[in-house]
């Protein structure tokens, strides 16, 4: 694993444990100014920039208040030498969600550029298979 990949894939495993502990100031840092994201709830044409991505989060947090689960099952991470790419699929359900649908897992997409020497999340794409 190059140095790129390893610094993206703890930058992913922090925000990661930012959301799980409903940390936005953790969760908003390493992204960009100009982030795009497709999250499972509206709106569906995206939420653009850094300001609505943080308005985004606190009904999450308050869902996953009820016992939720947000923890990485796998990790794939591909870097060059200034743009990124990285998907993963997380566990991220009620334990009564997992008792019904135990292989049911968030889809993550991220998409990364480098900005002097930081990498930074520029792209979030978050899904649900739909049965």
């Amino acid at each position: 694993m190059t140095d790129d990949a390893a610094q993206i894939r703890a930058l992913i495993t922090k925000w990661a444990d930012a959301v799980h502990r409903g940390d936005l100031d953790g969760v908003v840092a390493d992204h960009a100014e100009d982030l795009v994201m497709y999250d499972v709830p509206a709106p569906h044409h995206g939420i653009h920039g850094l300001a609505a991505y943080r308005a985004a989060w606190p009904p999450f947090f308050a869902w996953q208040a009820q016992g939720a689960c947000f923890d990485i099952d796998t990790l794939d991470v591909t870097a060059g030498p200034d743009v990124a790419w990285a998907h993963a699929l997380l566990r991220c359900a009620t334990p009564e969600e997992l008792a019904e649908r135990p292989t049911l897992r968030l889809r993550l997409t991220f998409g990364l550029r480098k900005e002097n020497g930081r990498w930074l999340v520029a792209h979030e794409h978050h899904s649900f298979p739909h049965d």
